[in-house]
């Protein structure tokens, strides 16, 4: 299956950088699955010589926590396409209701980068591309967001 962005490309046109959603969007669901594995490797604790499965239930409610978080972040890594170009920025989420923005190079006046420590440590961050008249949105957890500004700022 081919990219949005591969579809919308002009004749002549070059993509400078592809980014994506940074992969730390799938850390509530390792947070429910650790909780999960460590209800089950204490289970006897939680059991007790009764064996009533508290434990067993309640490490499957956090599994499926867990479940449901991965492929709700999978989901949104999967379908958001960003891009630089040298004549575009191109941002495009979602899946059957698409939802796209494309703004060119020239109307671009500023792209603005917010990290917090631990974006600052795994790389990645919120960017807002501000154009004459309007910008995109925050789109947020942005993998190399530095080096997604730099693309747009070297054109």
């Amino acid at each position: 299956m081919s990219s949005y962005v591969e579809k919308v490309l002009q004749p002549g046109e070059i993509v400078a950088f592809k980014g994506t959603i940074h992969w730390f969007i799938y850390l509530p669901a390792f947070v429910f699955a650790a909780l999960a594995l460590a209800v089950l490797a204490g289970q006897a604790v939680w059991d007790g010589p009764d064996g009533q499965g508290f434990a067993s239930i309640a490490a499957l409610v956090l599994g499926v926590i867990a479940l449901a978080y991965f492929l709700r972040a999978w989901f949104k890594r999967f379908t958001t396409e960003i891009a630089v170009t040298d004549r575009r920025v191109i941002f495009k989420e979602d899946f059957i209701s698409r939802q796209t923005v494309e703004m060119n190079m020239t109307k671009v006046e500023s792209v603005d980068v917010s990290q917090s420590i631990l974006g600052r440590m795994f790389d990645y961050g919120d960017i807002v591309v501000r154009g004459t008249g309007h910008g995109l949105e925050p789109v947020k957890s942005v993998a190399r967001p530095l080096a997604f500004r730099n693309a747009v700022i070297a054109r």
